[in-house]
């Protein structure tokens, strides 16, 4: 396909994938490698609102399971979300693209507060807006923010890149066995309880029609092989069986 399918995308990365081999924080060559991979697509033509977790810095549910207050703990993850944000904004500024942090809490030194109008002009206008600070609510993963927001910016996909293929049956890190799904319904996620992504958010999608893909962003190329039209991952969608 010469191409793309989707004109307008929703991005969600775990804050994980920025650590690259570390086993925490930020990996400047990690992270110039997935901007490399966003600037090929948006120089497609395609639209493109990204959501990227905060895991890799604090992880609020965990902090939460040690101890802490949850709702703090939440607060905090956002904050950690933010900080990646930055990241990610400043390498692909650094490629000649032009880029908008938007954060649903509010922080005017380092970038402008959510507001969804504001957020589609800037994506007609050809600029990646990274969207930063979960829902701005505690008890909502960064999942669910990015299907929020894909429903927001009438995104035509969400994008799920991940350290794994798609979604298996089973944890594939601890099962030599696990097979993985091609595609699956949305009520099928849920109901089995597969945890690479949030069942809110999946319902969320689900009420908007939103398909989701699944993939393995380590994969250089996938980003672009998907917007063009490969089937590579695992597709969540009603149609999906």
């Amino acid at each position: 396909m010469t191409s793309p399918v989707y004109q307008r995308i929703l991005l969600k990365l775990s804050g994980e994938v920025l650590m690259g081999s570390q086993p925490y924080g930020l990996d400047p060559r990690a992270i110039d490698a997935m901007a490399n991979e966003v600037v090929e697509v948006r120089k497609s033509g395609v639209e493109i609102g990204i959501v990227i977790g905060g895991g890799n810095i604090f992880r609020g549910l965990k902090a939460s399971a040690e101890g802490m207050d949850r709702v703090t703990a939440d607060y905090m993850g956002m904050l950690a979300t933010v900080i990646n944000a930055l990241a990610f904004q400043d390498s692909l500024e650094q490629k000649g693209i032009h880029c908008r942090v938007q954060t649903a809490v509010t922080m005017n030194k380092v970038a402008e507060p959510f507001i969804r109008r504001r957020a589609m002009r800037h994506l007609e206008k050809g600029r990646i807006v990274i969207f930063a600070g979960g829902t701005g609510n505690p008890y909502f993963s960064t999942d669910t923010a990015a299907s929020l927001r894909a429903a927001e910016i009438k995104a035509q996909v969400v994008l799920k890149g991940t350290k794994v293929d798609g979604i298996y049956d089973k944890d594939p890190m601890e099962h030599r066995d696990a097979k993985m799904f091609n595609q699956i319904s949305y009520l099928g996620v849920v109901d089995r309880g597969l945890g690479v992504i949030d069942s809110t958010a999946v319902t969320l999608c689900m009420e908007h029609r939103i398909p989701i893909r699944v993939f393995n962003f380590n994969v250089r190329g996938n980003l672009k092989r998907i917007v063009f039209g490969e089937n590579i991952g695992t597709l969540i969608s009603t149609e999906a069986a």
